[in-house]
């Protein structure tokens, strides 16, 4: 949710409230539970100068909070670290770079994550747009690495005067936890544009 500022910087909020429905969860020694709740809320704070000649950046906060249900493994820590965002944008494609790191500030579990998402996305037109936008993490505290080669593409239409996305990522693991973790991974979303709500609540 970008809340512009005068002479073309932003702020950007970007909240992630997940419900979790039937996640397998180990269970005794050998078994596992289906286990559904809400997960840890996450959220980006972060200031975007103008953009010059299409080059995009941002830097800000990444935070976790422990809203997630204990039987989903959540709700034990809360987080925070730095983030950046480098990119490029223009008629044709989108091209960058989105590295993060989150430590514990509170709570009972350890947490020490480099994350970085890298994007390279086609815009061939008439809505389509397809490429790779992969999120490769590292844990320092298990020293475990996750690694997807992913591709994804979408769709924007316009629906009942309001334009909505929809997309699909497939993404393969070469690198994960070989204890619980999948080797495959099939997303699909719907994303309508929305009035910012924020952005009136800002002005006002």
């Amino acid at each position: 949710m970008p809340i512009p500022l005068d002479g073309g910087d932003s702020i950007l909020f970007r909240p992630a409230i997940p419900f979790i429905v039937d996640q397998p969860m180990p269970f005794g020694a050998t078994g596992y539970a289906q286990e559904s709740g809400l997960g840890d809320i996450t959220f980006d704070l972060a200031y975007a100068p103008k953009s010059e000649d299409g080059i995009l950046v941002a830097y800000g906060i990444i935070s976790t909070l422990p809203t997630g249900d204990e039987d989903l493994g959540m709700g034990e820590s809360t987080t925070l670290g730095p983030e950046y965002l480098i990119g490029k944008i223009t008629p044709n494609y989108v091209i960058g770079a989105f590295p993060n790191h989150q430590w514990d500030i509170a709570g009972d579990r350890k947490v020490n994550i480099t994350s970085s998402q890298f994007f390279g996305i086609l815009l061939p037109g008439d809505g389509w747009s397809y490429g790779t936008s992969p999120t490769v993490s590292y844990n320092w505290e298990s020293e475990q690495w996750t690694v997807p080669v992913q591709v994804t593409a979408s769709k924007t239409v316009i629906w009942g005067g309001r334009p909505w996305k929809f997309g699909m990522e497939v993404n393969y693991y070469v690198e994960k936890d070989d204890y619980f973790a999948p080797e495959w991974m099939i997303g699909f979303s719907i994303t309508p544009v929305v009035e910012n709500k924020l952005l009136a609540w800002f002005k006002s």
